[in-house]
């Protein structure tokens, strides 16, 4: 029986067909979509699916709101105030976004709530403090009597394509300094998970968004986000995703040059050495892999643990695992994890599984389906080794690899043996080698003694195919801007 009886907005917003949100207004699609509940495997909502047609409609809304719309041509100050209207919109109904994660996600409904929700808020919060110090300058140059300035503008219609693992919080990460910026938007969330979205698009005119400047269309990444992302009308394009598709999106961008911003995959190296406070680096490195269900770019899914405490921590990590309790976001409040997003994605992990223990990996926790009903997982613990496909290769799942190593050099290199370098983390109480290994790793972000801090002051992004581009701080108002270089006789 749920512990979370559903609010009456959200059983009648689930009970609608969603339509797109266009213009300020709702528009139908010729196409619908169910959402489906991963925890039992039902059809929770039906929403409307944008194809190419309505991407049209959606990029020429935020080409008028841009142009001829009050939004650009609003004081910087007003921006704010309705950015931080925004954030305090979200806080206030915190409940009704975590109950629509946690139905279409499945994460638990506390983490929904008070994490994902309450981090987008402060999101906002935080960029609408920036429309008022976004600055040019005037230059000294050298030619006798002549005025050089420059001036900081947005780049027009941006097209924002977010993911299913934190369905809110992603979308806060991209639309807060975007809209912050001036720039409108035509947003594509996950088919999976768009609910929190449609409703967060609801809010941002409650709170006194121009019609036009947030247009949200669900749809499918191989119609809608293909169409966006080759949109001719869109001047940038943001996403969160897999790195095959951020290829895709680079293809299609080449059309008119569209400026990117990328964070793509990861496979993060976690590394605890012999000095670690063992009572933090344990739980530490635990969560930094199955925290939100290994569903997470930066899952810290490489774990490196040195010879001598390998014996400890494994033992740690397997007795973690087996504690954990497993079921629906809306039911028991204890539930430590939901199920993975699909009967699809689950197969995926679980298929990473078997060929691990065929390549010669030992499961040491977990590694099989939680009952029978919806897209339950055990947590995984495997003790493998780095030329298995399970050590190379992106899970997104609830799957942790063990790896030992006795030398700092060697597993420095076999760390940063990697395609990708979005995250990195290492657990030491020798601030010498501390300083070596963040300065040597090759990773956006190296967490110490700790993993997955976030702000929104502080930027993030990856190296190498993790993506390119900084989300969150100064560097995110840049990735939605433009300098231009103003001369006066």
């Amino acid at each position: 029986m749920s512990q979370y009886a559903l609010r009456p907005d959200v059983t009648a917003f689930i009970a609608r067909t969603q339509p797109l949100r266009i213009g300020g207004g709702y528009v139908e699609a010729r196409e619908t979509l169910d959402v489906i509940n991963p925890s039992d495997g039902s059809a929770l909502a039906r929403v409307a699916c944008a194809g190419s047609a309505e991407v049209d409609l959606a990029v020429i809304a935020a080409t008028k709101a841009f142009d001829t719309g009050p939004w650009r041509s609003m004081t910087a100050h007003d921006r704010g105030r309705i950015l931080w209207r925004l954030a305090d919109l979200i806080e206030e109904r915190a409940e009704v976004f975590g109950q629509l994660d946690a139905l279409d996600n499945g994460k638990p409904m506390a983490v929904a709530r008070d994490v994902d929700a309450i981090w987008s808020a402060r999101h906002f919060r935080y960029f609408a403090g920036w429309p008022d110090k976004i600055e040019g300058a005037v230059i000294p140059v050298s030619t006798p009597d002549r005025l050089n300035y420059t001036r900081i503008e947005p780049v027009g219609v941006c097209g924002l394509i977010t993911p299913w693992n934190y369905p809110l919080l992603m979308a806060a990460w991209k639309l807060a300094p975007c809209l912050a910026a001036g720039n409108t938007v035509v947003l594509k969330p996950s088919e999976e998970t768009p609910l929190s979205v449609l409703y967060l698009a609801d809010l941002a005119l409650e709170a006194g968004l121009p019609e036009g400047v947030l247009n949200v269309i669900p749809g499918l990444g191989s119609d809608a986000g293909a169409a966006l992302a080759s949109h001719m009308g869109v001047a940038k394009v943001g996403f969160t995703g897999s790195t095959a598709t951020g290829r895709a999106i680079v293809t299609a961008s080449a059309g008119n040059l569209k400026k990117l911003s990328l964070e793509l995959g990861g496979k993060a190296a976690n590394i605890i050495f012999a000095d670690a406070d063992l009572e933090r680096a344990i739980p530490g490195a635990f969560w930094a892999n199955f925290g939100n269900n290994g569903q997470s770019c930066t899952a810290g899914s490489r774990l490196y643990v040195h010879d001598s405490v390998y014996d400890v921590v494994t033992e740690g990590l397997c007795k973690m695992a087996d504690a954990l309790r497993i079921g629906p976001g809306l039911d028991d409040p204890g539930y430590d994890l939901g199920p993975v997003i699909s009967e699809r994605q689950m197969r995926m992990i679980l298929g990473h599984v078997d060929r691990a223990q065929a390549q010669g990996a030992q499961v040491l926790a977990g590694g099989a389906r939680a009952g029978d009903k919806g897209w339950f997982i055990r947590p995984t613990v495997l003790s493998a080794s780095d030329g298995m496909d399970i050590a190379r290769e992106e899970v997104f799942g609830p799957v942790l690899s063990v790896l030992r190593f006795s030398d700092e050099a060697d597993v420095l290199a076999r760390a940063n043996a990697s395609d990708y370098g979005l995250a990195a983390g290492l657990w030491s109480q020798d601030v010498s080698r501390v300083r070596r290994m963040a300065d040597r790793l090759h990773a956006g972000t190296v967490w110490v003694n700790c993993w997955g801090e976030t702000d929104a002051a502080s930027p993030f992004g990856g190296v190498k195919q993790s993506g390119y581009g900084r989300e969150m701080g100064k560097d995110a108002i840049a990735l939605y801007s433009q300098t231009k270089s103003v001369w006066v006789a």
